[in-house]
């Protein structure tokens, strides 16, 4: 397939000043951690996202030929603060009319709460899996293309299970994303009679892990789980503990999967596995051979051009850039019926929806949203041979 030329269309998107907008133009505001522990996932799913926006701004097709341009702005996935003034400049300075993110979920849920919400706009995110995001109050606005964690601690068991094991220990980074990962985990795990020696938080940005490490070691335990950041302190947990002998298999979520991680670690990193968000549907693969500038495969990045391409189709659906009138069609064009619509066929998607058409659509993770509007979720396991990432199979 001839490749998108993403790298153009994006440079000139982000050339856009600040606070201009004009009727012939929509901006999408592109949330995610830009610095900070994920930074290195961040790098693939930003130009994920903007390689929807740029596909659909060169049809045309979009609201009778609408330019649609995105505005990048920083989560740092761990700051609260600075996360909800980013957003606020996105909505109050940038006017975007719907935002791809956050990332991370206590990030997430701040923007959402303190800024999103009251001011009627839409986000969808590709990677808050945290599950109190399912219940959270969010006025129908909040959507994510990732599936909860309440679902991958039922996967993670299912994989650790699978190979024997039967005795874990757990650390989390102290934030929503790992602890409510943590507690999903060990439910389900010890619901399938496994046991959790420990389960303790860590901090980001230490230095020196050696007491975490430590308390984990007197637990024991045949794997260490670390759901942390692959960035931050989850490779500080996972650098102390081969240190010092304290484990020498690791238990990865999502997190924590990414070429980044073996790359820092080297082989002795070897025999580790875990799950992240991912399919090996065709469009998984479509997207994978039509992507420029961007892995496809890295965790997230599927779901990041899925989320920015929902944006957009919903508001053809509803015939406006309005989020009070475009969150209402999200849900349809997501599901079936209709016609099953791929990475690259956007612009197909903006045609049949012109014409009163219905589209179900697909894209690179294969979504179905459910409940209040989350992914249903697929995911790909992989293992660490030869100092390298791989995938080993689907759930």
């Amino acid at each position: 397939m001839k490749k998108l030329l993403v790298s153009a269309a994006v440079a000139a998107s982000l050339s856009v000043s600040a606070g201009v907008a004009s009727a012939d133009e929509i901006k999408i505001g592109v949330f995610l951690g830009l610095t900070g522990p994920i930074e290195s996932l961040v790098a693939q799913m930003a130009p994920a996202a903007e390689a929807a926006i740029a596909e659909v701004s060169a049809s045309g097709k979009l609201l009778d030929g609408t330019t649609v341009v995105a505005v990048r702005a920083d989560t740092t996935c761990v700051d609260a603060a600075a996360a909800t003034a980013a957003i606020e400049r996105l909505i109050t300075a940038d006017k975007v009319a719907g935002v791809v993110g956050g990332d991370c979920s206590g990030v997430t849920t701040a923007a959402l709460t303190n800024v999103a919400l009251p001011n009627g706009m839409v986000m969808v995110s590709p990677s808050a899996t945290s599950p109190a995001l399912s219940t959270i109050e969010d006025n129908g606005l909040f959507f994510r293309t990732a599936p909860s964690d309440a679902r991958q601690g039922v996967v993670m068991t299912n994989i650790i299970m699978d190979r024997g094991i039967k005795e874990v220990a757990v650390t989390y980074t102290n934030n929503d994303y790992g602890k409510g990962l943590a507690d999903a985990f060990q439910t389900a795990f010890e619901e399938a009679g496994g046991t959790v020696t420990i389960t303790a938080a860590h901090e980001d940005g230490k230095a020196d892990y050696s007491a975490e490490v430590g308390a984990l070691a007197a637990a024991g335990g045949e794997v260490l789980v670390v759901a942390g950041y692959l960035d931050q302190g989850g490779k500080g947990i996972i650098q102390g503990s081969l240190d010092t002998g304290a484990f020498d298999t690791f238990v990865l979520p999502d997190g924590m999967v990414g070429d980044a991680l073996p790359e820092a670690i080297g082989s002795d990193l070897n025999g580790s596995f875990g799950q992240a968000p991912g399919t090996d549907s065709p469009g998984a693969g479509k997207l994978a051979d039509m992507a420029d500038g961007f892995d496809a495969t890295s965790p997230f990045a599927p779901e990041s051009y899925d989320a920015a391409a929902l944006i957009m189709l919903a508001m053809q659906a509803a015939g406006s850039t309005d989020p009070a009138m475009y969150k209402e069609k999200i849900m349809d064009v997501a599901n079936a019926p209709g016609e099953e619509i791929l990475p690259g066929e956007l612009g197909k998607a903006l045609d049949i929806l012109a014409a009163g058409g219905e589209i179900d659509y697909v894209g690179g993770s294969n979504v179905e949203l459910i409940g209040a509007g989350e992914s249903a979720g697929n995911y790909r396991e992989i293992e660490i041979a030869d100092g390298a990432l791989s995938t080993v199979g689907y759930r």
